[in-house]
């Protein structure tokens, strides 16, 4: 089998193909990230590289015009070597990292919720703890084994009889003793009515107790260092980091992935991905912090139920198969060796529990970071991503369900949509006299395309400066060159080819706005059937918490001129960036929380809206800026009718 050389700039990174491969198929294999929104089915022409040297088997795909297919403009995923190539990804094929990273910006509103405070009460006990002993040395008269005289000291200390140990432990532990002079420090965790010893280690290390918390999502992975040993008012988070999952490349959303892990080897490709994302984040925390591996405890991470099934390596075929069930809802705790993590082996891995298929661990961390399973308060929670997931409860009930919104607000669907990623639009005013758009991007970088926040902002500004009407359509008697007809029907010309990364015009078109209106309507309707199944209205709900990253930069005001959230009173609604972090953490440092964890999946009832015709009404209901109906969004009328657009 013949195989062909392709070095990929700018990254300047080569690798071998294999005949037959893709680009993609290779760039995927080299660490290459190019934009493959649709898994490389080629439906969503994202992937576009340039062939700078060398030949390729190819045919035009129609969203690749002539001009650009004769300078040798291809999409990765429908091209096939036939010699060594250098192939260039665009900038707009590629995926930027660098947001990802510590910019300083904060979700607009913090919740106020001092978690050393609650830690204190529930007195810290995390589920792997460390002990220093010092045990009496063998004598002829006591030569009881190793093993028996760590539990006899053991049993002194904790009031407990019933101890085991990890084979690893009693690999080492003869050497262990002897060396540290018989000064040892034990990590335990409780099993099974006794306690389980995971490590031993020479001196007194006890301070030395750390855990790694990670939310998995679907397109980032985000992490922190947590020091156990520091609590009180203030959580000690050593370091941080995020990174693209780089699962990514086999598609944007879950349904892609599941597709894809039908393929032979496909499940354990995903899991590898997987498993190389989480080895970066653990590098780049340990680099940052300091800290020795060694003194790593345990790693806590949260998920929703695909991601965690691939972490798993379980089979997610079902998830997406009417009646939706997984394979299981808690996962057991597993050495993280195991998952071919690079931490040491006495590491084990924590799961936050599920609740179903839609609803995952993530959203159930959210809920117990957030405090909402603790309070009196009416509590909505809504974890904006490609899928919805809502929550509406207190610490007495609570219901939840999930809305598939779709990939618009992450960029998918929308010709130059992105991620929020440095060029991205995320901010955009329009002047209402003479149409010309006023643009903020992310790192104040030339624009490179329009990421959720910006879609958001886009639609409300072209809603209130009346050109587009309430069904999402440009206004045809605009006398304006921003507004024009295209490839695809009309559009706005956000941005002019002269101004931009990419040498072409940043538009939006109809076929956008009819995406993220779909978007928003399926949220919006999965808020209100949720709401109203328990006999409630909007106006019942004490506080609206939004979770998610791509929540922390939402204009209230604006997703609310769309539709997106109910009209409340804004003081009503709470950020609080990554709510599964914020669970994870509470996770980390005391096992009784992921004891209410594990109650909370249980109790939780989950409605499921993808066969509900009370869903289907209030989304085609919803699929109208803001709503078809009028008595729900009053004050956005109102400024309708102040700028003169409804009679």
């Amino acid at each position: 089998m013949n195989k062909y050389r392709i070095t990929f700039l700018p990254s300047e990174r080569i690798f071998d193909a294999h005949e037959g491969d893709t680009i993609l198929d290779a760039a995927m294999k080299a660490g290459v990230y190019i934009n493959a929104s649709c898994g490389g089915n080629s439906s969503c022409g994202k992937c576009r590289i340039k062939v700078i040297q060398g030949s390729v088997i190819s045919t035009r795909h129609p969203k690749i015009s002539k001009a650009d297919y004769d300078k040798g403009y291809r999409l990765a995923c429908r091209s096939r070597p036939e010699s060594n190539l250098v192939v260039e990804v665009p900038i707009e094929s590629q995926i930027d990292g660098s947001i990802l990273k510590d910019n300083g910006r904060k979700p607009l509103i913090l919740l106020v919720s001092d978690l050393g405070m609650l830690i204190k009460q529930r007195k810290a006990d995390p589920p792997f703890f460390k002990l220093y002993i010092e045990l009496p040395e063998p004598t002829a008269e006591d030569n009881i084994s190793d093993f028996e005289r760590l539990v006899r000291e053991l049993g002194r200390i904790l009031k407990k009889h019933i101890f085991s140990a990890d084979l690893n432990v009693l690999k080492s532990m003869a050497r262990t003793f002897r060396e540290s002079i018989w000064k040892i420090t034990v990590t335990l965790t409780l099993c099974n009515n006794g306690f389980r010893i995971v490590n031993v280690e020479t001196g007194k290390k006890m301070l030395e107790n750390y855990a790694i918390v990670l939310d998995i999502g679907t397109t980032t992975v985000s992490g922190q260092i947590i020091d156990l040993t520091n609590y009180g008012h203030d959580i000690c988070t050593l370091a941080e980091a995020s990174d693209y999952n780089g699962q990514i490349r086999f598609g944007d959303d879950v349904i892609s992935r599941i597709m894809y892990c039908r393929k032979t080897g496909g499940l354990a490709n995903m899991q590898k991905a997987l498993g190389d994302t989480v080895n970066g984040i653990i590098s780049q925390l340990v680099k940052k912090s300091g800290v020795r591996k060694a003194s790593i405890s345990h790693l806590i991470f949260a998920g929703n139920t695909t991601m965690t099934h691939l972490f798993f390596g379980l089979d997610p075929e079902n998830i997406m198969l009417a009646p939706y069930t997984p394979v299981t809802n808690v996962y057991p705790h597993a050495i993280a060796k195991d998952f071919g993590l690079d931490l040491e082996g006495h590491v084990y891995v924590i799961a936050s529990p599920c609740v179903s298929s839609y609803v995952g661990g993530d959203v159930v961390a959210g809920v117990v970071g957030c405090g909402m399973s603790r309070s009196e308060k009416v509590t909505l929670y809504i974890d904006v991503g490609t899928n919805g997931e809502i929550v509406l409860g207190n610490k007495d009930w609570l219901i939840c369900a999930s809305c598939s919104a779709g990939p618009a607000f992450e960029g998918g669907g929308i010709q130059f949509g992105m991620r929020a990623e440095t060029g991205a639009i995320e901010q955009l005013k329009i002047n209402p006299v003479n149409y010309e758009p006023m643009i903020i991007t992310i790192g104040k970088a030339k624009p490179k395309g329009i990421c959720g926040s910006g879609l958001i902002d886009g639609i409300s500004e072209l809603l209130l400066t009346g050109i587009l009407d309430q069904n999402g359509k440009f206004k045809r008697d605009l006398d304006d060159s921003r507004v024009r007809e295209g490839e695809s029907g009309f559009e706005y010309v956000v941005a002019s080819k002269e101004n931009t990364q990419i040498c072409k015009d940043i538009v939006l078109t109809e076929v956008d706005l009819a995406n993220v209106i779909r978007a928003k309507a399926a949220l919006y309707a999965g808020c209100k059937v949720l709401v109203e199944s328990i006999g409630l209205t909007f106006h019942d709900i004490e506080r609206v918490i939004i979770a998610g990253g791509f929540g922390h930069y939402i204009d209230l005001e604006k997703a609310q001129i769309i539709g997106l959230l109910p009209e409340l009173p804004l003081e009503r609604f709470i950020f609080v960036g990554n709510g599964s972090l914020l669970g994870t953490r509470l996770f980390s440092f005391s096992r009784r929380f992921i004891d209410e964890a594990q109650s909370i999946s249980k109790k939780m009832t989950n409605v499921e809206l993808s066969t509900s015709q009370k869903f289907m009404d209030e989304f085609v209901a919803a699929s109208f800026l803001p709503h078809t109906d009028d008595k729900a969004f009053p004050g956005v009328l109102k400024k309708l009718h102040r700028y003169k657009l409804l009679p």
